[in-house]
């Protein structure tokens, strides 16, 4: 029989992958390792890829400052998520609140410090970083277009923290970071129509509530088409490969999105739509191995000799 204390740390343990969304943190994670295998430094062995210190510190700098990012959004939107998400609510409340802003400043703490470590530019990107995500909690997100463009803005940015370290500015990363980008914004005004309850209550102007729910459709099916153009221009890269499969699949997802957005009117069939975004972006991030699959054979080769 597991004891009382003992079910109280796993209760809080659980509360605080919650709190810090450990699936996305753990996607964030996949998505970086990957990207840096099979697009960012393609030559490179797997182990000088693996093993190698600075970007081990960027993962766990972007770790931390999404953690805590997490964190610090948790904590202003205590009242909101009351209402529009109150079993997770729930679940996030056995940590207590003074416990959270400890672990969100000792997070913050430690992504700076990893940043430091691999140069002063680093440390002030994660500072940056830090402030912005900050900022966007308290302020920007109780707004229409600073809340929704913020909060794109600063999903996608950590992941490029592995563009810059290797400084690979090619178009057809480009292209696909302009995909990436629309799709994350349909997926807040989704998250943001499923929330509307708690957001007008709470006085948050996010689109919908200053908006209404007809504009807020219109806009997304916009950015749905916009997609099709970064799509159009990815498929004339030949070193784009097998990951073409994956957009052909993202296509028919993101259209059939499109009609089923303009005839939902009920809060599940949002949520519904907003989830099988989150599942088409994780088959996204698995799918980067398909732009050079050779190179998981060479490099698991390589790994055994």
């Amino acid at each position: 029989m597991i004891s009382f204390k003992a079910k109280r740390i796993i209760f809080k343990f659980f509360s605080l992958l919650s709190v810090i969304r450990g699936y996305n943190i753990l996607v964030l994670i996949l998505a970086q390792y990957l990207a840096a295998i099979f697009i960012f430094s393609p030559q490179k062995k797997l182990r000088s890829i693996v093993f190698d210190v600075d970007l081990l510190y960027i993962i766990l700098a972007s770790i931390c400052v999404v953690a805590a990012g997490y964190i610090i959004n948790n904590f202003y939107d205590v009242q909101v998520d009351r209402i529009n998400r109150p079993l997770k609510t729930g679940i996030d409340n056995y940590v207590k609140q003074s416990v959270k802003l400890k672990l969100y400043f000792t997070l913050n703490f430690l992504g700076f410090i990893f940043g430091l470590l691999i140069s002063g530019r680093a440390a002030l990107f994660f500072a940056i970083y830090i402030f912005a995500i900050w900022f966007y909690s308290h302020k920007l997100k109780k707004y229409p277009f600073t809340g929704l463009v913020s909060a794109t803005v600063l999903t996608i940015l950590p992941f490029f923290a592995v563009f810059v370290y290797f400084k690979n500015f090619s178009k057809i990363i480009f292209v696909h970071a302009v995909f990436l980008f629309l799709v994350l914004m349909v997926r807040e005004l989704l998250k943001d129509l499923q929330n509307m309850k708690g957001a007008i209550i709470n006085d948050y102007e996010t689109f919908p509530v200053f908006y209404g729910e007809k504009k807020t459709k219109q806009l997304s099916i916009f950015l749905l088409v916009l997609t099709l153009f970064p799509v159009v221009i990815l498929f004339s890269y030949p070193a784009l490969s097998y990951m073409r499969f994956y957009f052909y699949f993202a296509l028919i997802v993101l259209i059939f999105l499109g009609f089923y957005l303009w005839n939902s009117t009920e809060t599940k069939q949002y949520r519904m739509m907003h989830n099988v975004l989150k599942i088409l972006l994780l088959i996204g991030v698995f799918s980067l191995i398909f732009i050079k699959p050779e190179l998981i054979v060479e490099k698991v080769i390589d790994r055994l000799n």
